[in-house]
């Protein structure tokens, strides 16, 4: 793993998917690279965000249900050791299956650990959450940062394997009622597409938008949002190509 690559490490650091031998090298490079160390201290932050999206407390009567039902529960007789066991192989998982394996993990993660919503049927915030993770342990997965004019923080993370980007804002200025935040995604010839409105801080999982354009902005508009952006953007950020 050379010099370069190991910047690309934020998003499986995050998610717990790092053999043992790259997160030792990964810790050992945060302590001298403030870029990575601020990217996954935001990776971590909209995991949080997320986390409390989904969390739903368990209906009251769900204990002593459970106490009731146990009463009637048959108990399995005890297992019996094989006398002469055959001894396990261990056999060292490939990066591509911990970072599989870490999407799935991080899924549970980020849902509050809440088992009661598979009962309620899939939220849209379990959706996000799942593709969050998905684009984070994506192999070619690349963050970049801006500063947003007048305030906050504007992250993306693109993924052209997955032809993903996750968008993160945090501490956007407060805007009067009438006006709202416009996502943009800017192809080479510096046309614009819009991929959403916000009304403040937000974590965003954007479909085919990556592939093909060169810049992400954000622009202050009308409510409703508009056709095209209000210049000057509130931040213009370079994608990675």
């Amino acid at each position: 793993m050379t010099e370069s690559d190991v910047h690309t490490l934020t998003g499986p650091y995050v998610l717990d998917a790092l053999p043992d031998d790259e997160r030792a090298r990964f810790e050992a490079h945060l302590t001298g690279c403030a870029f990575c160390r601020t990217e996954v201290a935001e990776l971590r932050a909209a995991a949080v965000k997320l986390a409390t999206q989904v969390a739903t407390p368990p209906p009251p009567a769900l204990k002593a249900d459970v106490m009731a039902a146990i009463e009637h529960v048959r108990q399995l007789p005890p297992l019996v050791q094989d006398p002469a066991p055959v001894p396990a192989v261990r056999r060292r998982i490939g990066r591509r299956s911990l970072l599989a394996l870490a999407a799935a993990a991080a899924l549970v993660a980020l849902s509050g650990g809440i088992a009661i919503d598979q009962y309620q049927g899939r939220t849209t915030a379990e959706q996000a959450s799942r593709q969050v993770a998905a684009v984070l342990a994506e192999p070619d997965a690349h963050t970049v940062h801006g500063a947003v004019r007048g305030g906050g923080q504007a992250t993306v993370v693109t993924s052209g394997r997955a032809n993903k980007s996750v968008v993160v804002l945090r501490d956007l200025p407060k805007l009067p009622s009438d006006r709202t935040w416009q996502l943009w995604m800017i192809d080479p010839r510096q046309t614009a597409h819009s991929i959403g409105l916000a009304a403040g801080d937000l974590t965003r999982v954007i479909d085919g938008s990556t592939t093909g354009m060169t810049t992400f902005g954000l622009t202050v508009e009308p409510d409703g949002g508009s056709r095209t952006p209000t210049m000057p953007a509130a931040a213009l950020i370079p994608l990675p190509q």
